[in-house]
């Protein structure tokens, strides 16, 4: 029994009858004329039949040969749109993208806003079960705060989208801090962060003299910040397209930043990959501390 044929065996039988002649398939194909000779010779042994007659004007195929022509078009016709069928299988699916609670009403919408022909399935949950969801295949990507403060699962890799920087929040009439070794002497100052340096932050607060009390959530931050007339030290991002008329954001007399990751399988969807700058701007964040990397 014959065995399957090649692909360029079908592509060379197309091209003959296409060009009429060996020597017009051979340049078709870029190869020479002795190995298109050579490779129609062979093809012709395994099938046990005259696909073309061959003289010196040219090749004319037999009912064989025709057929054959009819059943290479066909196939290779399917061939070539495979790549643009995945292609468009990949576009049509949708993304699975997951973020932790205070992230996500700012990361869906921009999300939304840069991939509007893509159907997102959005997941909430905590940073490290994100990450554990991506590793296991269940999502596509993981938008967290606490790559680079924990040890990766292994099959991850990790995208910085940006820095996005720690800021005081200052609702309207509340006063600036002032200035010296301790500018937020006995000031009540709420704190939320994205990230797992709360108790750093905190510490660090506390040594310029605040009464540095920690908010569940930034939205509890900055609702306590507005109803109670106090300061709130969170990330920029959280507040700064949202602002209330006299409200401020000042500089921290520290910096400190949260960094925002992708966390994606080693095959990244490209959909994703191509809207990380975009991303980033969307957010206002600042570029990324470092390139990625993978565990």
């Amino acid at each position: 029994m014959p065995s399957v044929p090649e692909v360029d065996d079908l592509r060379l039988v197309r091209e003959v009858l296409r060009a009429g002649s060996v020597g017009g398939a051979a340049r078709g194909m870029r190869i020479t004329q002795p190995s298109a000779s050579a490779r129609l010779a062979r093809l012709e042994r395994r099938i046990g039949i005259e696909l073309f007659e061959r003289d010196t004007t040219g090749a004319r195929p037999t009912t064989a040969g025709a057929e054959l022509a009819r059943q290479a078009d066909h196939i290779l016709g399917h061939l070539e749109g495979a790549f643009g069928a995945a292609r468009a299988a990949a576009s049509d699916r949708p993304l699975v993208v997951g973020s932790f609670a205070s992230l996500t009403s700012l990361l869906f919408p921009a999300l939304d806003a840069l991939l509007p022909e893509v159907a997102i399935e959005q997941r909430q949950d905590h940073g490290p079960t994100l990450v554990q969801w991506v590793a296991e295949g269940t999502m596509d990507a993981a938008f967290v705060a606490i790559a680079d403060q924990v040890t990766l699962p292994s099959g991850v890799v990790a995208h910085p989208i940006g820095l996005d920087p720690l800021a005081l929040f200052r609702a309207a009439g509340v006063q600036p801090m002032s200035s010296g070794r301790m500018p937020l002497r006995d000031r009540p100052v709420i704190v939320s962060t994205f990230d797992l340096r709360l108790d750093e932050l905190l510490d660090r607060l506390q040594r310029l003299g605040a009464d540095a009390r920690r908010g569940v959530t930034l939205a509890t931050a900055i609702s306590m910040a507005r109803r109670r007339g106090h300061l709130a030290v969170l990330p920029r991002s959280a507040v700064a397209m949202d602002l209330h008329p006299d409200e401020a954001i000042d500089r921290l007399p520290f910096r400190m930043s949260v960094q925002l990751t992708m966390i994606t399988g080693r095959r990244p969807d490209p959909r994703l990959l191509g809207i990380t700058g975009a991303l980033r701007k969307e957010l206002g964040l600042r570029p990324p501390a470092r390139r990625s990397s993978s565990d």
